[in-house]
């Protein structure tokens, strides 16, 4: 044991949990851990915003199933910075926070920006701590990252009084964590299969965190196997390659009609990973709450979250991996009299992927239609929330694992943090962020991150003058009276080339196939403005007729 100050023993662990990255906005209440990453070879991303920061972490986390790290000041840094806990919270992705407070003996008097964060971060977090003693910070961390990956995963936040982490202790290290796994019983698999067996029209939704590269091709594996239909929920189609066989089609807002009958009409799902939370349900209108019409096998890495809504007929407490491992490897069926069902469903996916054009000189069905020919099938797509997301959900053929960096929380802003983290991570890949003027302008500021750490992303920024989402359903409640949605936006193209990098207007439709070429070519973080008509609010709807 050596004598060390808490930054450093904080780094310390760090290093041995295996981090390599930190995502970070610097604050005086946290100089000695800033002190303790000087020259530590982990690598710490100067971002803009703690909010961005976050959701950096977030997305890393999603791409990697380690904990993403974040570190942020006190008091507004720790509030900004809450968009992206509550992000992973939703999206069950690992990420520990941490958090400079003020010094213990000012604590309870609203000294300068104190918050509680216990009361705070509560419901946003798996656990939410502080650490009091310097010697107990390897004992924290451990904890943290082993709660961070276990189970159902998500977010964990602990604050660093200035005092507690300036101060030296000796102190042994703590070997790194060793996640704890969900494994289901040995009979589950055949449980399930003969639940299968007796149905007539079975339907598979799969969803959630803790998925792997694996698990994604044990799930094609199974699925071919038993000639089931699959469907992914909402932001999750990079779990099944799109262009299979037995993708039926995304689970989510927007849903092809035809694709929420069938699940309406199904006599078994099998749900594996997925919450079945408000989207995925279409409002809780999919399935009968409490009890649903259709028999209903929910797997899930979280006791907690089995029956809160629906009743199943069969719940299991497994991690996605394992199951879809146990279920891969089942002998495939002599009989299965569903089969020709996955056929009529894949066909009406096919029908709905058939692009409906829309008002304007710019179609964003002809914008996705060129990025899936052009894409390499490893590029990473990323978006936050608005209604240009729907055509990039509806149209887009995800191919590969982790190809689909998106919130399930619908947390605006999300798109250009989670591609700079991306780029980072994946440099050999093309990574572009699909959004629009309201969402980019949550986290525009992280461009700078992307150009002063060579993270080269592309974003497409669908630019119609307004927060669309809102408009639309402000037409369709109040029609005539708009109020709060109209934005004046800057030159994106512009403000590109101001940061450093490069940055093309498009006007015309033909245009984007040469501009998006440039900006690949351009070596440097890009922006692409399509000037859109506000008219088009959707794949189906306009804003006239909305």
């Amino acid at each position: 044991m050596t004598v060390r100050h808490g930054g450093s023993i904080l780094v310390d662990q760090l290093k041995i949990q295996g981090v390599e990255r930190v995502f970070c906005i610097p604050g005086e209440s946290f100089l000695a851990a800033l002190d303790g990453l000087y020259q530590s070879g982990i690598e710490v991303v100067i971002c803009r915003h703690e909010g961005g920061a976050v959701m950096m972490a977030e997305a890393y986390g999603k791409l990697t199933g380690k904990p993403g790290i974040a570190f942020v000041t006190r008091g507004p840094g720790a509030t900004n910075a809450s968009a992206g806990i509550h992000v992973a919270f939703q999206d069950s992705t690992p990420v520990i926070m941490f958090i400079g407070q003020v010094a213990r003996d000012q604590r309870d008097r609203e000294a300068f920006q104190e918050v509680n964060y216990r009361q705070m971060f509560a419901p946003l977090a798996k656990w939410v701590a502080e650490v009091e003693q310097t010697d107990r910070l390897p004992e924290y961390i451990s904890h943290a990252f082993h709660l961070a990956t276990s189970g159902r995963a998500g977010p964990v936040v602990l604050a660093l009084p200035e005092d507690m982490l300036s101060a030296s202790a000796d102190v042994l290290d703590v070997a790194a964590a060793t996640p704890v796994f969900n494994a289901p019983r040995e009979s589950v698999s055949r449980d399930i299969a003969g639940m299968i067996g007796a149905a007539k029209r079975p339907m598979v939704i799969v969803g959630g965190g803790g998925w792997s590269a694996q698990a994604a091709a044990d799930l094609a594996t199974f699925a071919q196997n038993f000639a089931l239909p699959v469907g992914v929920s909402f932001r999750c189609q990079d779990y099944m390659d799109n262009s299979h066989a037995n993708y039926v089609g995304d689970v989510g807002i927007a849903i092809n009609p035809k694709l929420a009958t069938r699940v309406r009409e199904a006599d078994l799902l099998l749900v594996i990973g997925a919450r079945l939370g408000e989207i995925t349900t279409s409002g809780y209108s999919l399935l009968e709450v409490p009890k649903p019409a259709q028999k209903l096998i929910h797997i899930y890495p979280d006791a907690s979250e089995l029956g809160r809504v629906y009743h199943p007929d069969m719940a299991v407490v497994a991690d996605s991996g394992p199951l879809l491992a146990d279920l891969a490897a089942l002998p495939v069926p002599l009989d299965m009299p569903w089969q020709g069902q996955v056929e009529t469903a894949r066909q009406e996916y096919n029908d709905w992927q058939v692009p409906c054009e829309t008002p304007g000189a710019v179609k964003l069905e002809q914008i996705v239609q060129h990025l899936n020919a052009v894409l390499p099938d490893d590029a990473i797509l990323t978006n936050g929330a608005g209604n240009h997301t729907v055509w990039l959900h509806r149209y887009y053929c995800y191919q590969s694992w982790r190809s689909q960096l998106a919130p399930t929380s619908g947390s605006m802003g999300y798109g250009l943090p989670a591609a700079v983290s991306a780029a980072l991570e994946h440099p050999d890949r093309t990574v572009v962020c699909f959004t629009g003027d309201g969402c980019l302008q949550m986290t525009i500021q992280e461009f700078g991150t992307a150009v002063q750490h060579g993270a080269n992303v592309i974003v497409i920024v669908a630019n119609n003058g307004m927060y669309g989402t809102i408009r639309m359903h402000q037409e369709k409640h109040y029609p005539k009276r708009t109020s709060g949605t109209d934005l004046v936006n800057p030159d994106f193209a512009a403000l590109a080339r101001a940061y450093g990098g490069h940055g093309e207007t498009v006007t015309e439709t033909d245009q984007f196939s040469a501009a998006f070429a440039r900006a690949k070519a351009s070596g440097r973080p890009a922006i692409i403005e399509l000037v859109m008509d506000p008219e088009a609010l959707t794949p189906m709807a306009t804003l006239s007729g909305s």
